[in-house]
């Protein structure tokens, strides 16, 4: 009784929407709408209630979670190595407590990354379709960096000694090859047999630091939609396959240290670079409801869930900037990541096997890996910490156009 009063009641308001009957027959998304002709437009695309192959293709516009913790990087001030100015070897110059120079987190927040989708697929005579589409976003890049100008006045307290000019990082078990220029600072010409210079270490008295933080999503399925309960208005189907993600983030730091005269050599550059790239494979299950509205318009929500299994490569390195040394550690481990979506879509059939798309997907990760402190200081075993239980979501809109051929 229920569902035959909901289908008249969506015949009623199909019929108040179109209008009167009688000038001829058109599918529109496969639904038969009478009263409307077919229209003789000089495209290939065919009645999408048919078989036959379709396409789709279109803009995306998607923001995500970012995966980064929050770790002090940098300190200003210097560490005297050789004591020549406080007496005591591996005395911190500066302000007690030091004030961080640089932070993880100042990379700021997060944006929206343009992209594209496409798709491919092929439907039956019986309705079912299968299919297989790909969503790519561009590469974001956040950035943030310090540098020997901090601030002055306006009550902020700094050493008169200017030692709050320059930035380090407790970088250690490092190679000759990153000991940085021999003099900094005046106090470096209190030994002349001191050929290290006192502040030893690119990453001691350094005067720029740079952070850069990237990341990009991928995603792909093939699948199957499998028509459950299909009326002239209305649809209700389930959709099965495969899903693959991929997310990938890249820390990068760039440290620059120059002698008293301000001139620096690639010799006296280092950079870090740490790497997380995690692929997702695994079946997904779902179910979707697609309504007609009338006036060539539907809307459609689809939700699936699925169980992905997550490959994920983990690469750390520390670089001398004339590529003469390097040190790299490369750890690889998997972990179950249950995953689930959702899209609704306003669809409009503006001709006969044309379909425009405009929609919104939330897609969410319920077990990832993230950077909790990207930066590792022993540079003899690199180890930056990462941490599992990690909530991703990824969400946005979608424009796009779907032909039927």
């Amino acid at each position: 009784m229920c569902q035959t009063l909901y289908r008249g009641c969506l015949l009623v308001t199909a019929a108040l929407s179109l209008g009167g009957a009688g000038r001829g027959y058109a599918q529109y998304g496969g639904y038969p709408v009478s009263g409307l002709p077919e229209e003789n437009v000089p495209i290939p695309t065919g009645n999408p209630g048919g078989h036959g192959f379709y396409t789709t293709g279109g803009f995306t516009m998607l923001t995500m979670t970012k995966g980064l913790g929050e770790q002090a990087i940098a300190l200003r001030g210097l560490y005297d190595s050789g004591g020549l100015v406080t007496g005591a070897p591996g005395t911190f110059i500066g302000s007690n407590p030091p004030k961080v120079a640089l932070n993880s987190e100042q990379v700021g927040r997060t944006s929206w990354m343009p992209g594209f989708t496409i798709g491919l697929g092929y439907k039956l005579d019986n309705g079912v379709s299968v299919y297989s589409n790909y969503t790519q976003t561009k590469k974001q890049t956040y950035i943030a960096g310090a540098s020997l100008a901090p601030q002055f006045g306006h009550g902020i307290n700094y050493q008169p000694n200017l030692s709050e000019t320059y930035l380090t990082a407790p970088v250690y078990n490092f190679t000759p090859d990153y000991a940085g220029p021999a003099v900094k600072t005046q106090s470096d010409f209190l030994d002349p047999n001191l050929s290290s210079g006192n502040f030893y270490g690119i990453w001691n008295g350094a005067n720029v630091m740079n952070i850069e933080f990237q990341h990009k999503f991928t995603a792909g399925e093939i699948g199957a939609r499998v028509p459950v309960l299909d009326t002239d208005f209305s649809r209700v189907y389930m959709l099965g396959g495969l899903r693959y993600a991929w997310f990938f983030e890249r820390f990068r730091w760039r440290t620059v240290s120059s002698d008293i005269n301000g001139i620096s050599f690639p010799s006296d550059t280092a950079t870090y670079t740490n790497t997380l790239s995690q692929h997702l494979y695994g079946p997904f299950l779902g179910c979707g409801h697609e309504v007609y509205l009338g006036k060539r318009f539907s809307v459609s929500l689809d939700t699936t869930g699925a169980m992905l299994l997550n490959f994920n490569k983990e690469r750390a390195k520390y670089k001398l900037g004339d590529a003469t040394t390097a040190n790299k550690r490369s750890r690889n481990d998997f972990l179950l990541t249950p995953n689930a979506n959702a899209d609704v879509n306003l669809l409009w059939f503006p001709i006969e096997g044309v379909q425009v798309k405009l929609g919104y997907t939330v897609q969410t990760y319920f077990n990832t890996k993230y950077m909790k402190e990207p930066v590792a200081f022993d540079y003899g075993a690199i180890d930056p910490a990462y941490r599992d239980g990690y909530f991703r979501i990824v969400h946005g809109m979608n424009v796009g156009v779907g032909l039927f051929f």
